[in-house]
Protein backbone atom coordinates (compact mmCIF):
# COMPACT_ATOMS: atom_id res chain seq x y z
CA UNK A 1 0.00 0.00 0.00
CA UNK A 2 2.88 2.63 0.96
CA UNK A 3 4.22 2.07 -2.47
CA UNK A 4 1.37 2.54 -4.55
CA UNK A 5 0.85 6.28 -2.30
CA UNK A 6 4.66 6.95 -3.07
CA UNK A 7 4.20 6.37 -6.66
CA UNK A 8 0.96 8.36 -6.43
CA UNK A 9 2.16 11.72 -4.49
CA UNK A 10 5.99 11.28 -6.15
CA UNK A 11 7.02 11.36 -9.89
CA UNK A 12 10.16 10.31 -8.92
CA UNK A 13 8.68 6.85 -8.45
CA UNK A 14 7.06 5.99 -11.40
CA UNK A 15 10.10 7.26 -13.47
CA UNK A 16 12.46 4.63 -11.33
CA UNK A 17 10.98 1.89 -13.30
CA UNK A 18 11.18 0.89 -17.13
CA UNK A 19 12.15 3.24 -19.88
CA UNK A 20 10.79 6.29 -20.55
CA UNK A 21 8.09 5.69 -23.02
CA UNK A 22 6.91 8.11 -26.40
CA UNK A 23 5.86 11.46 -24.92
CA UNK A 24 2.44 11.27 -26.82
CA UNK A 25 1.72 8.35 -24.73
CA UNK A 26 2.45 9.56 -21.15
CA UNK A 27 0.66 12.91 -22.41
CA UNK A 28 -2.69 10.63 -23.32
CA UNK A 29 -2.43 9.62 -20.33
CA UNK A 30 -2.41 12.44 -18.37
CA UNK A 31 -5.21 13.60 -20.31
CA UNK A 32 -7.17 10.79 -19.66
CA UNK A 33 -6.72 11.19 -15.71
CA UNK A 34 -7.84 14.58 -15.92
CA UNK A 35 -10.73 13.49 -18.03
CA UNK A 36 -11.90 11.32 -15.06
CA UNK A 37 -10.91 13.93 -12.20
CA UNK A 38 -13.30 16.59 -14.28
CA UNK A 39 -16.08 13.52 -14.08
CA UNK A 40 -15.38 13.44 -10.13
CA UNK A 41 -15.78 17.03 -9.71
CA UNK A 42 -19.35 17.18 -12.15
CA UNK A 43 -20.41 14.33 -9.52
CA UNK A 44 -19.52 16.25 -6.62
CA UNK A 45 -21.28 19.69 -7.75
CA UNK A 46 -24.09 17.14 -8.75
CA UNK A 47 -24.12 16.01 -5.29
CA UNK A 48 -23.93 19.22 -3.91
CA UNK A 49 -26.59 20.85 -6.49
CA UNK A 50 -29.34 17.92 -5.10
CA UNK A 51 -28.21 18.50 -1.53
CA UNK A 52 -28.43 22.73 -2.04
CA UNK A 53 -31.24 23.28 -4.80
CA UNK A 54 -33.33 19.86 -4.86
CA UNK A 55 -36.66 20.32 -3.10
CA UNK A 56 -37.93 17.55 -1.17
CA UNK A 57 -38.80 14.18 -3.15
CA UNK A 58 -41.94 12.17 -1.92
CA UNK A 59 -39.98 9.21 -0.78
CA UNK A 60 -38.27 9.92 2.36
CA UNK A 61 -34.22 10.92 2.38
CA UNK A 62 -34.13 9.93 -1.20
CA UNK A 63 -32.51 13.64 -2.02
CA UNK A 64 -30.19 13.22 1.04
CA UNK A 65 -28.90 9.57 -0.21
CA UNK A 66 -28.57 10.90 -3.70
CA UNK A 67 -26.72 13.34 -2.73
CA UNK A 68 -24.00 11.73 -0.44
CA UNK A 69 -24.17 8.79 -3.06
CA UNK A 70 -22.93 11.86 -5.83
CA UNK A 71 -20.73 12.90 -3.07
CA UNK A 72 -19.08 9.41 -2.54
CA UNK A 73 -18.72 8.81 -6.30
CA UNK A 74 -17.18 12.01 -6.71
CA UNK A 75 -14.43 11.19 -4.52
CA UNK A 76 -13.93 7.61 -5.50
CA UNK A 77 -13.82 9.12 -9.11
CA UNK A 78 -10.62 10.99 -8.51
CA UNK A 79 -9.05 8.54 -6.41
CA UNK A 80 -9.51 6.05 -9.02
CA UNK A 81 -8.17 8.30 -11.49
CA UNK A 82 -4.71 8.72 -9.79
CA UNK A 83 -4.71 4.94 -9.59
CA UNK A 84 -5.02 4.32 -12.86
CA UNK A 85 -2.57 6.86 -14.20
CA UNK A 86 -0.20 4.85 -11.71
CA UNK A 87 -0.80 1.82 -13.42
CA UNK A 88 -0.95 3.22 -17.12
CA UNK A 89 2.11 5.05 -16.41
CA UNK A 90 3.86 1.71 -15.17
CA UNK A 91 2.93 -0.57 -18.15
CA UNK A 92 4.22 1.96 -20.58
CA UNK A 93 7.40 2.25 -19.18
CA UNK A 94 7.37 -1.88 -18.20
CA UNK A 95 5.98 -2.38 -21.89
CA UNK A 96 3.30 -4.45 -20.34
CA UNK A 97 -0.10 -4.47 -22.19
CA UNK A 98 -2.36 -1.75 -20.50
CA UNK A 99 -3.94 -2.56 -17.22
CA UNK A 100 -7.83 -3.62 -17.59
CA UNK A 101 -10.21 -1.76 -15.31
CA UNK A 102 -13.96 -2.97 -14.31
CA UNK A 103 -14.26 0.92 -13.15
CA UNK A 104 -16.21 2.36 -16.23
CA UNK A 105 -18.64 -0.02 -15.81
CA UNK A 106 -19.35 0.23 -12.11
CA UNK A 107 -19.68 3.62 -12.31
CA UNK A 108 -21.77 3.37 -15.38
CA UNK A 109 -23.70 1.18 -13.29
CA UNK A 110 -24.12 3.78 -10.70
CA UNK A 111 -24.87 6.18 -12.49
CA UNK A 112 -27.35 4.33 -13.85
CA UNK A 113 -29.31 3.36 -10.75
CA UNK A 114 -29.32 7.06 -9.74
CA UNK A 115 -30.81 7.40 -12.71
CA UNK A 116 -33.52 4.49 -11.92
CA UNK A 117 -34.27 6.27 -8.77
CA UNK A 118 -35.37 9.43 -9.28
CA UNK A 119 -37.01 7.86 -12.23
CA UNK A 120 -38.93 6.19 -9.54
CA UNK A 121 -39.23 9.67 -7.51
CA UNK A 122 -40.78 11.46 -9.72
CA UNK A 123 -43.48 8.80 -10.82
CA UNK A 124 -44.28 8.48 -7.13
CA UNK A 125 -44.96 12.29 -7.35
CA UNK A 126 -46.89 12.19 -10.37
CA UNK A 127 -49.03 9.71 -9.34
CA UNK A 128 -49.48 10.66 -5.60
CA UNK A 129 -49.79 14.41 -6.90
CA UNK A 130 -47.32 15.59 -3.79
Amino acid sequence: MAHWLRQWFDPREVRRVGSTPDYRFSLANERTFLAWIRTGLALVGGGLAVAQFLPPLPIPHLREVLAVALLLLGGAVAVRAVEHWARVERAMRLGEDLPASRFPLVLALLVGLGALLLIVAVLVQAVTGR
